[in-house]
């Protein structure tokens, strides 16, 4: 069903102002002449490394010991991540490094 003209304007009125009052309620709810909630910078603090671990656990749920590969891409993708990164320290290096040895685990060894 197309929609007319007036439905169009109002469906980009309405993601318009819902994008507006997204970006603009952080400022407003905390300035920042004011000190930051406690509440705020825990959560600053603790869920950068809670959505490591969540993608990690989404990444590997899939993984069945009882078929092939028997997850080893992901492990060996891991192993690379986590010795690269205690080696270098860099977090960009460590994931790019791992991403480039699962694919190419992936797509040609197995």
């Amino acid at each position: 069903m197309p929609l007319t003209g007036i439905q169009t304007l109002i469906i980009i009125l309405a993601v318009t102002a819902g994008t507006v009052i997204t970006r603009f309620l952080p400022f407003i709810l905390f300035p920042e002449t004011n000190r930051p909630h406690r509440f705020i910078t825990y959560l600053g603090k603790t869920l950068p490394a809670a959505m490591m671990g969540l993608l990690v656990v989404y990444c590997l749920k899939d993984i069945s010991p009882a078929a092939a590969p028997y997850g080893i891409p992901e492990f060996v993708a891991i192993a690379v991540i986590l010795i690269l990164h205690k080696w270098k320290g860099n977090t960009l290096l460590s994931i790019g490094s791992g991403t480039v040895v699962y694919m190419f685990l992936v797509q040609k060894v197995f």
